[in-house]
């Protein structure tokens, strides 16, 4: 979450969520309006601004494809098994991960505070969902 102002902030972005972005807006288009469903608030040459629940989501455009493999943003979610189906459905590939510490299950991974599933946009921005255990 961005907390405070950067200059390229349109009014009531301020608590945007910021994925790297990548060279081709209109991939990103695709992708996070055409298959994940999120409507589209703003375009211009340089961003799009997609709406995400109660906060706006900025796409920029960059040069290059990130390296970067953390998770560049999360959705809380209520029921994480409807969400990877969901995700399955709209045809995201969901990431399985056998390593030391991460281990998922049917894409899912139990991290002790929370289940999460992590898929990857066109541009290699890792995503995730993630429900928290009460």
């Amino acid at each position: 979450m961005v907390r405070g102002h950067d200059a390229w902030h349109q009014e009531g972005e301020r608590d945007a969520q910021r994925p790297s972005g990548g060279p081709d807006l209109a991939e990103s288009r695709a992708f996070y309006h055409g298959v994940l469903g999120l409507d589209i608030v703003r375009e211009d040459p340089e961003r799009t601004v997609y709406r995400s629940g109660d906060s706006t989501l900025i796409i920029r455009q960059f040069s290059s494809r990130t390296k970067d493999q953390q998770t560049k943003m999360a959705w809380l979610v209520p029921d994480i098994r409807a969400a990877v189906s969901d995700l399955r459905a709209r045809g995201v590939r969901i990431e399985e991960y056998d390593t030391p510490g991460l281990v998922t299950i049917d894409g899912v991974a139990d991290m002790g505070h929370s289940w999460v599933a992590w898929f990857v946009d066109p541009h290699d921005n890792v995503l995730a969902v993630a429900q928290g255990k009460n």
